[in-house]
């Protein structure tokens, strides 16, 4: 019991010093309403982005199990030769 009351002092006593000395809050997002509506719409383009791209591998992965499923990749030795 004493080893908790003594971890809860200290972690009070660190949460204190934090707010006593803290240094001011700097604004991670502009706070004007065009610089926020650019952000987020930029936002939103890059996920999109990735979206698509994830969505694009899927489907040439699909395509590539489908050719192997047929044995279209796989040569034919008995296959005629243009000459």
């Amino acid at each position: 019991m004493k080893y908790f009351i003594r971890i809860l002092f200290a972690a009070l006593t660190i949460f204190v010093f934090s707010l006593a000395f803290s240094e001011e809050k700097i604004p991670v997002f502009p706070t004007k309403p065009v610089e926020v509506y650019t952000i987020y719409t930029s936002l939103a383009f890059f996920w999109l982005a990735i979206i698509g791209l994830i969505v694009i591998i899927k489907m040439k992965l699909n395509e590539i199990e489908r050719i192997q499923k047929l044995g279209i990749d796989k040569e034919d030795s008995e296959a005629p030769l243009l000459d």
